[in-house]
């Protein structure tokens, strides 16, 4: 069943969104006034940010923060928050240049609305290179400011922060040579999985928000009961994506359906089709499953499969163990107060959510 997101997911990316425009619009002026085009990758930057988004990062921070003896309103929460959401932004846009993606949260990507500039222009050299170029350097400099942002914290949240960053891009690595090699074997699914989304988008953020609380470093005890929470949800968080790029509706994810199935995304959801397809079916999945011209009726073809198989059903039903065991985790993972409800309330968001 659908869950909307909890109240207090608005309330922390209010404030979130407040301090990158703060810092992004400030930074915008600096950089026009030496020369206006020093500024347009800034522009292009903020207007990414601010065209969708859930914030679950910064939440996630949130309430570790807050449960481990953390202020609601420090202001040190607030710029992990910004953080994270930089961060997100530089991994999104390099995502869609190694992947070629189109659109997102339901316009261009950076790197096909510059694309579509250079040749309206009619500059020289390649397009799309141009366009990838922009979109590189626009995440390279999200990294940047996300470092910025960062840099009144304890070096043990800073550690915290470093290791997210390393998982974050070596799993991406994981996800571009398992496309690659058309890797099919599940383990190694639910690894790119958990690498290259589910530990950066809960287990870590929850480290770094205890750190932010002087209770944790990422490796002592409060940290190992906060990732039987954050381990379980950040996998379901990705089960999750990896459905709604086969099965969502574009109108709500902003996304085309079936680019991960055009780009031969190792996905779990994948994995468990080859192991339980027969016949026609296992064919249909070898021959066209990461062919870059499938055509509506194929995707709807993979999707039959991906049903037919019940490799739908098992994520599904993957997704609302995981939930339940990350949820059961909660009364022992070292924090108190309301930071135990609202962990439990976003982890059932995130299960069950449509975009």
């Amino acid at each position: 069943m659908r869950q909307g997101p909890p109240a207090s997911l608005r309330r922390i990316a209010s404030a979130v969104e407040s301090r990158i425009d703060t810092l992004l619009s400030a930074e915008c002026e600096r950089w026009k006034a030496i020369d206006p085009d020093l500024a347009e990758p800034l522009v292009t930057l903020r207007a990414t940010i601010f065209s969708g988004g859930k914030r679950l990062r910064p939440a996630f921070c949130h309430w570790a923060f807050v449960g481990a003896g953390g202020a609601p309103d420090d202001p040190l929460i607030v710029d992990a928050g910004a953080a994270l959401e930089l961060l997100h932004s530089f991994a999104v846009l390099h995502d869609d240049v190694m992947d070629a993606s189109r659109m997102r949260h339901g316009a261009d990507t950076v790197n096909c609305a510059h694309e579509s500039r250079h040749r309206a222009a009619g500059w020289s050299g390649e397009a799309r290179r141009f366009g990838d170029g922009v979109a590189v350097l626009v995440g390279d400099l999200a990294f940047v400011y996300a470092d910025m942002l960062l840099a009144r914290a304890a070096p043990e949240a800073v550690a915290v922060f470093n290791e997210l960053r390393l998982e974050v891009n070596l799993g991406q690595y994981l996800d571009l040579v398992g496309t690659a090699r058309r890797d099919s074997d599940l383990e190694n699914a639910r690894k790119i999985s958990l690498y290259k989304s589910g530990k950066y988008t809960v287990e870590r953020p929850l480290h770094l928000g205890a750190a932010l609380a002087g209770r944790a470093d990422g490796s002592d005890e409060l940290s190992g009961r906060l990732s039987e929470y954050g381990l379980a949800v950040g996998e379901a968080f990705q089960l999750r994506d990896d459905l709604l790029g086969a099965f969502g509706d574009p109108s709500v994810t902003g996304k085309p359906v079936g680019e991960d199935l055009r780009e031969g995304k190792p996905t779990p959801l994948y994995a468990l089709a080859v192991a339980r397809a027969t016949g026609g079916a296992a064919e249909f999945l070898d021959q066209r499953y990461g062919s870059a011209d499938l055509s509506e009726e194929q995707i709807a073809a993979l999707r039959e499969v991906f049903t037919d198989t019940g490799a739908k059903a098992a994520v599904e039903e993957r997704i609302d163990r995981l939930i339940e065991q990350g949820i059961a985790a909660l009364p022992n993972c070292g924090l108190a107060g309301e930071a135990l409800s609202e962990l439990e309330s976003l982890a059932r968001f995130v299960a069950a959510r449509d975009h």
